[in-house]
C-alpha cells in the first residue's frame, strides 16, 4: 500500500463487477465514469447464464442494472436470490454497491424492505427533488435542489431500515437513497443519457408506445429540451459515486480504524 498526502494511492486499477439483468442495458454516464478513472469492468451477464461473481474478494465495487422483471420474480429469474445475498455482502464488506432502478429494488430487498409491485409508474424524463440530506450527501451534492433525469419503472419500494432517502418525486418517494458509507440505490436511471435513450427508443418501441403514448413522435422536442441537464446530472452523478470505489486495501484499513 502506497500513501500519497496523507491517503491511500491505488497502484493496481479499480475492478467493478456489473450485473446485466436484461440484454443491452447500457451503461451510458457511467461508462463515462469508470473509463476516467481506469476502471476494469467485469459483465455478468445473468440475463444470459445467470452466472454471478462466486464471491466478493475480486471486485471493488458492484453496480446492479436495470430491467424488465421484478425484484420478487425468483420463478421466472431463479439468480435473483444470490444475487440479493451477493448485493448485502458486498454492502456489509463496506464496498461501494450502486443499484439502478431494477438494482435500487433489489438492493432495497437486500435490506430488508419491501418491493411495491406497479405501485409507482413513471417514463421520460422528469424533475427529482433533493431532500436536505440529498444536498449534503457526495452523491447528490452538486445538483442543488432539484434536477432532470431519465425515468422507466412501474415498480418501487419502501425504504430500507437506516437508509438514508436522499431523492424524492411525487409518484415514487424513494427516488435515490444510501445505506453507510457507499451502497447507493437510484430509482431513476441516471446512467440513460441520450445515446442510450435513443438506443432504448430503437430497441423497444412497441413497449414505449404501449406506456407512454405520443412518446415516440415527440421524443426529438422532449431530448432538445431536457436530455442536455439530464445527460449532465448523470455525469455528475456517475463521477461521484466512482469517487467512493475504495481498493479492498484500503476498505479493511477503513474497518480496522473505525
Amino acid at each position: 500500500m502506497v500513501f500519497s498526502r496523507g491517503r491511500p494511492y491505488r497502484e493496481e486499477p479499480m475492478r467493478v463487477a456489473v450485473i446485466e439483468n436484461m440484454r443491452n442495458t447500457g451503461l451510458g454516464a457511467l461508462a463515462a465514469a469508470l473509463d476516467e478513472a481506469g476502471a476494469e469492468i467485469d459483465w455478468f451477464r445473468v440475463w444470459q447464464d445467470g452466472v454471478l461473481p462466486k464471491d466478493i474478494s475480486g471486485h471493488d465495487a458492484l453496480v446492479i442494472l436495470g430491467g424488465e422483471q421484478s425484484a420478487l420474480d425468483d420463478e421466472t429469474h431463479p439468480y435473483l436470490p444470490e444475487l440479493v445475498r451477493l448485493t448485502r455482502r458486498f454492502g456489509d464488506a463496506g464496498k461501494a454497491v450502486l443499484g439502478i432502478c431494477l438494482g435500487s429494488q433489489i438492493l432495497a430487498r437486500a435490506y430488508g424492505a419491501d418491493n411495491l409491485l406497479g405501485a409507482a409508474r413513471e417514463f421520460g424524463w422528469h424533475k427529482i427533488g433533493v431532500t436536505g440530506e440529498g444536498r449534503a450527501d457526495p452523491l447528490l451534492s452538486a445538483l442543488g435542489g432539484e434536477f432532470t433525469i431519465f425515468e422507466w419503472h412501474a415498480d418501487t419500494f419502501s425504504l430500507p431500515e437506516g437508509a438514508v432517502r436522499l431523492a424524492s418525486s411525487p409518484v415514487a418517494e424513494n427516488q435515490a437513497f444510501r445505506i453507510g458509507r457507499a451502497v447507493y440505490g437510484t430509482q431513476f436511471h441516471f446512467e440513460a443519457n441520450a445515446a442510450v435513450v435513443a438506443q432504448w427508443k430503437a430497441e423497444f418501441p412497441d413497449t414505449i408506445a404501449r406506456i407512454a403514448p405520443g412518446w415516440l413522435e415527440n421524443h426529438a422536442e422532449l431530448a432538445a429540451r431536457q436530455a442536455g441537464a439530464a445527460d449532465a446530472a448523470g455525469l455528475a452523478i456517475a463521477r461521484a459515486w466512482v469517487s467512493l470505489i475504495e481498493s479492498e486495501e484500503v476498505t479493511l484499513l477503513s474497518q480496522a480504524s473505525a
